[in-house]
């Protein structure tokens, strides 16, 4: 993936700012309102000329004060709220909005003329396995729409151009300009990630999707919503009239439960654990599962409505990747997809990137070593549990936990790797303004609930070292799972993004190692 790469329609629309603001019911000076507007945005550094700028109130400071450089950037006019205008100082047309950030998103569907309508589109929502499902889910819909858009964590893609993601989901404004920007390029299907910060944040307020899917929900970002209860509220918010046509809701937890009854959209329900209560009731259930001993995938029979039972097959190992293919194969054939068709493009969608990624081979004395996203402790008891019953000798983790974020998860995770793998090395993931050696120290509390004497556990205070160390206190029977990051491009620390990625590391370990290797041979 590569940037810059231009990520709007090449030939914009264009609008009088007057028709904007009396299709908002704003207010603008009518010697101004002939001003020509091509597109919106939320960033002052992402501005183009003919843009208007929606000056969001944020956490530390009002858009507004970016405004005079938005406006030397290109930007046409402002929106914003009261206390955003007296922050404009720029000869520009201030249009007042009582909720700036609400109408971020309908502003942006109308600028680039509701690019959704014109797509089939899936949205898939939950803690665990939205990137898995969404890759899942364009990999269906692929095979029959010629051209396709793919918006998450990893990536925005329109065909095979892509640029990396800042985030799961993306501002309102530049999500409605990826989307406009496909069908300018010819696409007609869209898949992509929503996250419980979007929802809340309105960053997917002004589109409506064809489908949309609940994978689970499990204890993480608590530090934002408070609390499980509020976490839920929001991911609900996907399942309203005007943001999703119909859903699809996995039923193996208590909220999905719950969400399937309360949901104000119509749903289908999918159990996928073979033999819960919920297999004898829901509309589609896995009924059978193999998990494979070969590492590569896992084979699964679903059961649709009528009773019928359907082979099918996830690349990926592990029942939860049995989860997450079932529940894309149900999105994908809610939103048209043939079933078989289906079926048979999940059992063959591409490598995902940061999970369950192998990037080693077991072989030639070196282990297994894969690279998984794993950063909640529900997934990290799914990661474990999905490669040890393909690891012959030791199951060697290297993890840790993100700092400024949900601290009671910590001594969770310490003891889920301590109950779950052989050896530990503890590390550090994003410790962002946290003293890393803090963190560290939580998750090994942690740990010893579990070890009290640390058996086979590490401490390493540079990720790459403990990628190093764990390498080598390998063997070819053993398997390594560097968890937590996945696919991320960067590591957080005291406030510095510094280009990394567990993969590369991996990569050069290995070669250093068989760099080694060869000149004592």
């Amino acid at each position: 993936m590569t940037s810059p790469v231009r990520m709007r329609p090449q030939v914009p629309a264009a609008h009088r700012l007057a028709d904007l603001a009396d299709a908002f019911s704003l207010v603008v000076d009518p010697s101004q309102g002939d001003r020509t507007v091509t597109g919106i945005t939320v960033s002052s550094t992402d501005v183009e000329p003919g843009d208007v700028f929606v000056a969001i109130p944020g956490l530390r400071a009002h858009g507004a004060r970016f405004a005079d450089q938005a406006v030397e950037a290109g930007a046409v006019a402002v929106v914003t709220d009261a206390a955003g205008a007296e922050l404009v100082t720029a000869d520009v047309p201030v249009l007042l909005a009582d909720e700036p950030r609400d109408l971020a998103g309908p502003l942006a569907a109308w600028v680039y003329d509701y690019p959704a309508e014109r797509l089939v589109s899936v949205g898939v929502t939950g803690t665990n396995g939205k990137t898995t499902t969404t890759y899942f889910v364009e990999a269906a819909l692929r095979a029959v729409h010629p051209l396709t858009v793919l918006l998450g964590t990893v990536e925005l893609r329109i065909g095979d151009v892509a640029v990396e993601s800042p985030r799961t989901t993306v501002e309102a404004p530049a999500l409605e300009a990826i989307l406009a920007a496909g069908l300018e390029r010819g696409a007609t299907a869209a898949a992509m990630e929503v996250s419980s910060h979007a929802l809340a944040l309105g960053r997917v307020r002004g589109l409506e999707l064809d489908v949309a899917g609940f994978s689970n929900l499990q204890r993480d970002h608590l530090d934002f919503h408070g609390d499980m209860e509020g976490y839920f509220r929001d991911k609900s918010r996907l399942f309203a009239p005007g943001q999703a046509r119909r859903g699809v809701v996995v039923v193996d937890d208590e909220w999905g439960r719950r969400l399937a009854v309360e949901s104000p959209i119509p749903v289908e329900t999918l159990a996928t654990h073979v033999g819960a209560p919920e297999a004898h009731t829901a509309d589609w259930a896995v009924t059978w599962a193999d998990i494979g001993l070969d590492g590569v995938g896992s084979s699964f029979v679903l059961r649709a409505p009528d009773g019928a039972e359907h082979r099918a097959a996830s690349p990926l190992p592990g029942l939860v990747n049995v989860s997450n293919a079932a529940l894309a194969i149900v999105l994908a054939h809610a939103a048209g997809v043939d079933l078989a068709v289906a079926i048979d493009a999940v059992a063959h969608a591409h490598e995902i990137p940061g999970r369950m990624e192998r990037v080693v081979e077991r072989g030639d004395g070196l282990p297994l070593s894969l690279v998984d996203y794993a950063h909640t402790p529900d997934a990290l008891v799914l990661a474990l549990e999905a490669v040890r019953p393909i690891t012959p000798g030791r199951l060697v983790i290297v993890f840790g936990s993100d700092g400024d974020r949900d601290r009671g998860k910590r001594p969770i995770m310490g003891e889920i790797a301590a109950r779950l793998a052989d050896v530990l090395v503890v590390t550090d993931e994003n410790p962002r303004s946290e003293d890393p050696a803090s963190i560290r120290a939580a998750i090994l509390g942690g740990v010893r609930s579990v070890r009290p004497d640390l058996a086979d556990v590490h401490e390493a205070t540079s990720r790459a070292q403990a990628i190093h160390d764990a390498l080598a206190l390998a063997t070819e029977r053993d398997t390594v799972i560097v968890t937590g990051k996945g696919h991320e491009p960067t590591q957080e620390i005291a406030g510095v993004f510094h280009r990394y990625n567990d993969r590369d590391v991996i990569r050069e370990a290995v070669a250093l190692a068989r760099a080694r290797a060869e000149q004592h041979a």
